[in-house]
């Protein structure tokens, strides 16, 4: 496989990203298996692994964006997973866990409000595709962390 397939195959998470309806949502789901490999590392691990991820994500869609001539495609879903990842720092893996985030992550990406809009608007590059992301998932997390510490319906295993 040439490395302009690889791009293309990492971008949109093993081709996720390619489905017909919901490529954001669908290629989200490849960041799913990812959350308990980076949690059974311990906290450290994870906010490493979250980081070279990140970093991944950004060069990934910098490199497809500069072979495709395309800002930001919805087949480009290594942004979704990575912040996805975000979304799931230091919350409890459980199944309300994962539920919540998923749609709460979800729906900010896809409706991005303030501060997500301009953060989309104003970034280019791949830096741009994946801040966005980033964002909604910081968001995702800050607003779960808030209702676990409120409440103890997101279960009690925390990561680490």
């Amino acid at each position: 496989m040439d490395q302009s397939r690889w791009i293309v195959w990492l971008a949109t998470a093993g081709g996720l990203g390619k489905a017909p309806k919901a490529p954001g949502t669908v290629g989200t789901l490849a960041a799913l298996p990812l959350v308990p490999l980076f949690a059974w590392g311990g906290e450290y691990f994870y906010m490493l692994a979250c980081g070279i991820l990140v970093v991944f994500a950004i060069v990934v869609a910098q490199i497809y964006e500069n072979q495709h001539g395309d800002h930001d495609p919805k087949e480009v879903v290594i942004d979704e997973v990575a912040g996805f990842v975000v979304a799931m720092l230091w919350l409890p893996l459980t199944w309300q866990s994962f539920v919540a985030a998923f749609a709460i992550f979800r729906l900010l990406d896809a409706v991005k409000p303030f501060p997500i809009s301009v953060v989309d608007r104003k970034v280019r590059g791949g830096l741009g595709v994946v801040a966005d992301d980033l964002v909604a998932g910081i968001l995702t997390n800050v607003l779960l962390q808030i209702a676990y510490t409120k409440t103890d319906w997101l279960g009690q295993q925390l990561v680490l």
